[in-house]
């Protein structure tokens, strides 16, 4: 990627789950229900972002009864699991809402995400990320997946965006 883009003109942030709102770790119950791990700061960021009318999307390869539960507590309806296009399904949910690949963003963390990182107009990758992967977005998060990643990405995009100081000032009032 030549210069990196700014995160200015996000209004759609799209997520990838494990690797990014997760450690990357596949946990398996002895009954075969898997279970994820995810992380408060890293959902507060995403209601930060609805609250600053960014629309957070999730768009996973893998499906899971837990991310549903945590996307419903979270508020995420635009919820995409076990998909194998996933800028085909960017491009269906910008098309629905009327916005352009540049007006959305996404993280990823490893090869199978290239294709949707590229497409969006901005890219950013957990420090964790794969090597490629972290060659190929716009920001490189100081934090790993499912370890504040997510969160630092949100405040990175309301910072860019002036929204940021506003937000942290309720919370010392």
């Amino acid at each position: 990627m030549n210069a990196p883009r700014s995160p200015a003109q996000v209004r759609l942030m799209g997520f990838d789950v494990d690797g990014v709102m997760t450690d990357g770790s596949l946990h398996f119950t002895a009954a075969g229900e898997e279970i994820k791990v995810f992380n408060s700061l890293d959902g507060h960021g995403l209601k930060m972002l609805q609250a600053a009318g960014i629309e957070v999307a999730i768009i996973s390869g893998r499906s899971s009864r837990a991310l549903e539960l945590r996307a419903a507590n979270l508020g995420i309806s635009a919820l995409f699991m076990g998909v194998d296009d996933k800028r085909a399904c960017l491009d269906a949910l910008l098309d629905a809402r009327g916005l352009s690949r540049s007006a959305a963003g996404y993280m990823g963390d490893d090869v199978v995400d290239l294709p949707i990182l590229r497409a969006c107009g901005f890219a950013a990758t957990p420090q964790d990320g794969h090597s490629f992967v972290r060659r190929h977005v716009d920001y490189v998060a100081r934090r790993t997946g499912g370890r504040g990643a997510v969160r630092e990405v949100c405040d990175y995009i309301l910072a860019t965006q002036g929204h940021l100081d506003a937000m942290l000032a309720r919370y010392l009032e």
